[in-house]
């Protein structure tokens, strides 16, 4: 049976050709937005942009389709990456931006991602409304497939927007730098755009063919990465993803460091240049306690949220917050947009790198990871943790143990019948040893 529920906590996800990336399915979508979004004054306009997916040219098509049939327009900004049409939304007074990839995902899937025309991710209440329009059987998409989509080049206006993050290149005197573009979207803009910044790059998964898009490439595959980097003697390396939102990087010795560093590195500069709004940072609940801690130290408070750059999106606005992001790379700028973008991290780090002089190694040194345990638990059904008291007294202790110094992460799989039971702490064997303590609980009580 289908479900009524298109959007997940990034958009619309499937496998390309099947429900509810189908057709006509993309193109009722289409529709559905603009009907969501109707107004009276005047047509919508819509921008879109696409990674480098074989299946990205004719979804856009069947988006265009539903756009025209519901009397609003689609422009296509062609292969760019995800925040360039965040911004170009907002820059160029788009209603919609909507964007055509699944990220690091394999190029058999895609998806469908919409961004207001303030830059910001949709409500989730925007989104249960295009649902319901979708989901309504009385009306249909009419217009030809074929119908021509208007174009428009948005790269130089989205370079010049990247370029603020780092106005002053020359500060970091020669730079050897590897990047990494995951044969994806920022083909078409990271090589130019480091290029005409001055600094001497080595380019890495820069050919895509439709298929080849995260293929033991990009930032969930860094280790080829690392060996040009050593090999190049280059003093830094980034690697994007394929709609180029999020970014690793690796240190001149090789070393991955991830979002974590990041944001502590960020934190504490903008901090220092009482730039830091709110005094805080949002991180999601998979960012190691090691981040928590070297935060406090530097009075800096830690908010969390659940996985998907959205809710951090949501929890930096709420707060009038500066910065937040995820561990896996997506680090969100509230002064550049209101999403992830791989390319103004990898500048507002190389920036932070020339104002105070130090390499990154050195920066991302000062974030010490604490050991973590992760125990998959088979159970029989999802059942309140806190309704069982065996489990809850057993989650109660091991908090308690660790208080201060450690963090306990008890969570159902959202998709199979099995309980994740996650703890960090300066010891691994004592937190092996009370990750068991719940483990049994949970065996003799839900398994």
């Amino acid at each position: 049976m289908m479900s009524d529920r298109l959007f997940g906590t990034d958009g619309v996800r499937g496998t390309a050709g099947e429900y509810p990336l189908d057709q006509e399915t993309v193109a009722r979508l289409g529709a559905a937005l603009v009907r969501a979004m109707a107004s009276d004054s005047r047509p919508l306009r819509f921008v879109a942009g696409r990674d480098t997916r074989e299946s990205g040219e004719w979804i856009e098509r069947e988006l265009a389709r539903g756009v025209s049939s519901a009397g609003a327009s689609l422009t296509s900004a062609g292969v760019i990456p995800t925040p360039a049409i965040a911004y170009v939304t907002r820059a160029m007074g788009y209603d919609a931006g909507l964007v055509i990839s699944a990220s690091h995902n394999p190029f058999e899937d895609n998806g469908i991602k919409v961004f207001s025309g303030q830059g910001e991710k949709f409500t989730e209440a925007l989104e249960r409304k295009v649902e319901a329009i979708v989901k309504d059987t009385g009306w249909q998409v009419d217009g030809a497939p074929e119908s021509p989509i208007a174009r428009a080049d948005v790269v130089d206006a989205y370079i010049a927007h990247a370029r603020r993050a780092f106005p002053d290149p020359q500060l970091l005197g020669a730079f050897r730098l590897a990047i990494d573009t995951a044969n994806g979207a920022t083909t078409t803009v990271a090589p130019r755009l480091f290029r005409e910044m001055g600094f001497d790059i080595e380019v890495l998964s820069d050919s895509p063919n439709g298929r080849n898009i995260n293929l033991d490439c990009g930032s969930t595959h860094p280790a080829a990465l690392s060996m040009v980097v050593t090999d190049r003697g280059c003093r830094m390396g980034v690697a994007f993803d394929g709609d180029g939102d999020r970014a690793i990087f690796v240190d001149a010795a090789g070393r991955i460091v991830d979002g974590d560093a990041v944001l502590l590195m960020c934190a504490r500069y903008l901090k220092a240049r009482d730039r830091l709004a709110g005094n805080a940072v949002v991180a999601t609940i998979m960012s190691n306690i090691g981040l928590e801690l070297a935060l406090r130290a530097s009075g800096i408070d830690l908010v969390r949220c659940p996985v998907g750059d959205k809710y951090v999106m949501e929890e930096m606005v709420k707060r009038g917050l500066s910065v937040g992001g995820e561990q896996s790379g997506h680090i969100i700028f509230s002064d550049h947009l209101f999403t992830g973008d791989g390319i103004v991290t990898a500048l507002s780090v190389m920036r932070i790198m020339a104002e105070t002089g130090r390499e990154l190694a050195d920066l991302a040194g000062e974030l010490v990871t604490y050991p973590q345990v992760l125990v998959n638990v088979r159970v029989k059904e999802k059942k309140d943790l806190r309704s069982v008291p065996a489990v809850a007294a057993a989650m109660d202790r091991v908090e308690q143990r660790l208080l201060g110094h450690g963090r306990v992460l008890v969570r159902y799989s959202g998709t199979e019948l099995l309980l994740r039971v996650m703890l960090e702490g300066r010891d691994q064997q004592e937190i092996q040893s009370l990750a068991g303590e719940i483990v049994t609980a949970v065996k003799d009580h839900l398994g």
